[in-house]
């Protein structure tokens, strides 16, 4: 290997894309961290990973391949294992007179291409391609592949223990048979390969629908035969911890996985429906870590506000939106900011979805008699300076968080309503008095999130004078949007990723004499304006004319509600 790192070195060296005194350098460092020299260099940021793809080409022949593309070879894909494609960093890609098209990370590495070529019994023609885009694609056709496997002989095995059942047999045993072990490990590690939020199993009359709700929107992932049901149910629920013998009440539990080294938290809940029990899995990703407010996608003017709301020392802040906009990433990136030695943090959660360390983190347990407002009232007594409730779902906990604002604690908890200004409605909606909202409340952050434009298949289109209208754009001008056209790599949606939109509403003291006043969240929301609001449809419109999103989504979010 080392050979062929200094052959590596002397490509990049001939190609004028580092000098001698660097590679020296490198492989001195190499010595020491055991680290590819690629990877030392991109680390040391001297070249790119681009560049030194760029270099082998160049130097080589050897051709470079988009994998975001290109069509895969479902052929290709079945002639190597998946565990040959991850030692290796590789991924076959093509199938032609005999020979099967096979991309690497590390071209140069001639023990790779040999393995396979003797593991296939075929020639290899070898390509390169970005490390991370080989390691995504494994993920979706290798695990895929796995998912169609298991699924076939989970339908095998099912139909076997149908039959049993008919004849009175005991049939427990059959939801730990390796089928259906393998379909449920398989649909949990792809799932969080893909980047899913949440996992839907829905029977239907004669099928089940398997779903993935990925980037905010549900995409069917695979189908199986309705006999499947009662297996793929049951393993759930034994892994939760629920009741099998129990199908006609909803249950909920919870289990907890290890993916890649990373802990992954798996909330389950069953319903009885028509043909079944449906099971809907929420993936909360321990290991995705605490995201700064910097990355979250608020602009320099919205950090700026969001540092003058948490700066109060005590005050209510509120972060406000429909499930699954992203409001506990933003409790847990103020909290991670605002966390000290100086100061004792405790939150009461439904669930806990990040550890911190250094904060005091409390579990909802209503059967334990454990709520929002019980929880609350003891971290009271438990001297905080800063308290996190998950979320305000009732009267009583509105007001042991208001007593709590008012009495010098800093508390931040989540809403779900439209926009700012509605949290103040709502508020006094659940019985809070408008003087006592003013008092208390230090600022309100409504947000959400709105799909990304794939960077990979992007495309320029003239707007219509429709769009140009709701954009606020003269019908004169000619304007360029943004859309995605679909490809491999956001799996023909067009979009990859999301980013956040804000509305943050500092409240001024106009705004606590209208309160008192009890006038309407319109009027709330003109004092915002005035004040240098920007609301969710300005925030929208600002990314779509900067081609981040697309005019799908800011007709989304003009035409939510919560």
């Amino acid at each position: 290997m080392a050979i062929e790192k200094r052959r590596l070195g002397n490509i990049l060296v001939n190609a004028g894309k580092i000098t001698s005194f660097q590679l020296q350098e490198a492989l001195k460092a190499q010595k020491s961290l055991g680290k590819k020299l690629g990877e030392i260099l991109v680390d040391s940021k001297i070249i790119t990973e681009d560049e030194i793809i760029e270099a082998i080409e160049q130097q080589t022949g050897i051709k470079k391949i988009d994998l975001n593309t290109i069509e895969f070879n479902r052929k290709a894909i079945s002639l190597i294992p998946e565990n040959l494609c991850k030692k290796y960093t590789l991924i076959p890609f093509g199938f032609e007179n005999n020979r099967i098209k096979v991309t690497l990370a590390d071209p140069l590495n001639i023990f790779a291409i040999d393995d396979v070529a003797i593991s296939t019994g075929f020639e290899i023609e070898s390509f390169i391609s970005r490390k991370a885009d080989i390691n995504k694609y494994i993920g979706i056709y290798y695990s895929s592949q796995q998912v169609d496997n298991a699924a076939i002989q989970l339908s095998k095995e099912s139909t076997k223990a149908l039959k049993k059942a008919k004849e009175n047999v005991d049939v427990i045993s059959d939801v730990n048979s390796a089928p259906v072990v393998r379909m449920v490990d398989y649909m949990f590690k792809n799932s969080i390969e893909l980047k899913a939020s949440d996992i839907h199993i829905e029977p239907f009359e004669n099928e089940i629908r398997i779903r993935y709700r990925i980037d905010g929107k549900l995409r069917t992932i695979n189908k199986l035969g309705i006999e499947s049901l009662a297996p793929l149910v049951t393993r759930i629920k034994i892994m939760a911890g629920l009741n099998i013998a129990e199908k006609r009440i909803p249950q909920d539990g919870k289990i907890m996985i290890k993916v890649d080294d990373k802990e992954v938290d798996l909330r389950i809940s069953v319903l009885p429906v028509v043909f079944g029990e449906k099971v809907v899995i929420r993936i909360l990703n321990k290991g995705s870590g605490i995201i700064r407010k910097e990355d979250l996608g608020m602009d320099e003017e919205n950090i700026k506000k969001v540092n003058r709301i948490i700066s109060n020392p005590h005050g209510i802040i509120l972060v406000t939106g429909p499930t699954g906009s992203g409001k506990s990433t933003t409790l847990y990136s103020i909290l991670s900011e605002l966390n000290s030695n100086e100061l004792n943090i405790i939150t009461v959660e439904d669930p806990v979805e990040f550890t911190m360390n250094g904060i005091n983190q409390v579990n909802v347990n209503e059967k334990a008699g454990l709520t929002f407002a019980s929880g609350l009232r003891s971290i009271l007594r438990q001297d905080p300076d800063i308290v996190m409730i998950g979320e305000i779902r009732d009267e009583e906990t509105a007001e042991i968080a208001i007593r709590a604002a008012i009495t010098g604690h800093l508390v931040l908890s989540t809403l779900h309503t439209n926009d700012a200004p509605s949290s103040i409605a709502r508020l006094i909606d659940m019985g809070i008095k408008p003087y006592l909202v003013s008092t208390s409340v230090a600022g309100i952050i409504a947000q959400r999130l709105v799909r990304k434009i794939c960077s990979n298949c992007k495309t320029s289109y003239e707007a219509s004078d429709y769009e140009k209208r709701i954009l606020g754009q003269d019908i004169n001008d000619k304007l360029i949007l943004y859309k995605g056209c679909g490809c491999g790599y956001c799996q023909e949606t067009g979009y990859t990723g999301r980013i956040g939109i804000y509305e943050i509403m500092e409240l001024t003291r106009k705004h606590r004499q209208a309160i008192d006043s009890e006038v309407t969240s319109d009027v709330l929301r003109d004092i915002g304006i005035e004040n240098g609001m920007n609301t969710l449809e300005i925030e929208c419109k600002k990314l779509v004319l900067q081609g981040v999103t697309t005019m799908e989504e800011f007709e989304a979010i003009t035409t939510s509600e919560v």
